[in-house]
């Protein structure tokens, strides 16, 4: 090769390393600038970190507590799946009546909306919740005065946050949305914005009780008229609920109502005697409790401790500790004491198993 293309291939080969060097210098540069912590607005040094956040309960958006009729009349509802907790409880007759709570979400028909109890108060207040009715009982008017609660009553409201439907008859067709309650609590000059951290310890990391019992079958008689099923949905990791053996539905969709985590807590209810003697309840709800936490095919027993009607409930496992809970919604069942209630597992499988509560 002659002594002039030496020179050029010398002089590419210096190009190319002179080249190679600098890509290199500016990644280790770009590199080092990405992991050292960056300052923020108000110039505090904060690393960047890819944590992953609860879904089922973020932002600052308050609760809004909606009361649910539940007689099979009103079968089937609006809403429930939009909830991230649902309070289930019995009211006179044998009968449940349901309380969905939302945070956030956008929802264009929940209903039927029914009438208050004073004891669903408790955990309207504990969740820093609006609270929503249609009528009213005699104590739970009382307690709502006492208890300055931030209640949107549907008899007192203007007609337009309710509204009727046709396919169902009164008392089981009063609905609303999200977007009627929001304007009707700005009017009032309610707050819609809340700090307050969720009644769960919900985490991100999946919980799969490895100690737990087998629960792919749960029967909660909360009396004998209302006796409650779930059945568990290996694949997607959900219950599917039934009542008086009648699967539970969406009231547009007709899709089955799913349930990520379920709660039971046993405490008395008892008859009360109030001005309209129609056999209302009361609860016995202070104080500490036996219970259960069922997810992803696995229960355990609990302690569920309210120490007043605006606390917390706190949900602990048998060694004291608070209950990690799936990040998705739940149903807690308030029954009574005596309750037989019936966890099993796949009998299939040779491990099947019964628990009741006596």
């Amino acid at each position: 090769m002659e002594k002039g293309g030496v020179k050029i291939l010398i002089a590419i080969l210096v190009v190319l390393v002179i080249a190679a060097g600098g890509v290199l210098a500016y990644k280790i540069t770009k590199d080092k600038e990405e992991a050292e912590p960056v300052a923020n607005e108000n110039n505090v040094l904060t690393a960047e970190v890819d944590k992953k956040e609860v879904q089922i309960f973020k932002g600052n958006d308050r609760p809004i507590a909606v009361m649910i009729d539940n007689h099979q009349d009103a079968w089937p509802q609006a809403g429930l799946q939009n909830a991230y907790m649902v309070y289930e409880i019995i009211v006179e007759g044998g009968e449940t009546r349901l309380m969905a709570l939302f945070k956030g979400a956008d929802v264009e028909k929940i209903g039927p909306v029914r009438s208050a109890r004073h004891y669903f108060i408790d955990y309207a207040m504990e969740n820093d919740a609006i609270y929503v009715h249609f009528g009213q009982s005699p104590q739970a008017e009382s307690d709502i005065k006492k208890y300055s609660i931030d209640d949107i009553n549907g008899i007192a409201e203007d007609g337009t946050t309710f509204w009727r439907v046709k396919d169902k008859y009164a008392p089981h067709n009063a609905v609303t949305s999200t977007e009627n309650l929001l304007k009707s609590a700005k009017n009032k000059g309610y707050r819609t914005t809340s700090n307050e951290t969720s009644v769960l310890n919900y985490v991100t990391d999946e919980v799969n009780l490895e100690n737990g019992e087998a629960a792919t079958e749960i029967t909660i008689p909360h009396s004998q008229l209302q006796e409650v099923e779930y059945y568990y949905d290996e694949e997607n990791k959900v219950y599917e609920r039934y009542a008086r053996d009648k699967e539970q539905v969406d009231w547009d969709t007709e899709n089955p109502i799913t349930v990520k985590n379920i709660i039971i807590t046993f405490c008395d209810n008892y008859t009360l005697t109030d001005t309209e003697n129609k056999g209302r309840q009361g609860l016995k709800n202070i104080g500490t409790f036996d219970g259960y936490y069922i997810t992803n095919g696995k229960a355990i027993p609990i302690k569920c401790t309210k120490e007043a009607r605006d606390e917390k409930t706190v949900y602990k496992d048998l060694n004291g500790n608070v209950i990690n809970v799936n990040d998705g919604n739940t149903f807690v069942h308030i029954c009574p004491t005596n309750a037989k209630v019936s966890i099993e597992g796949p009998a299939e499988e040779g491990t099947g198993n019964t628990v009741n509560n006596t």
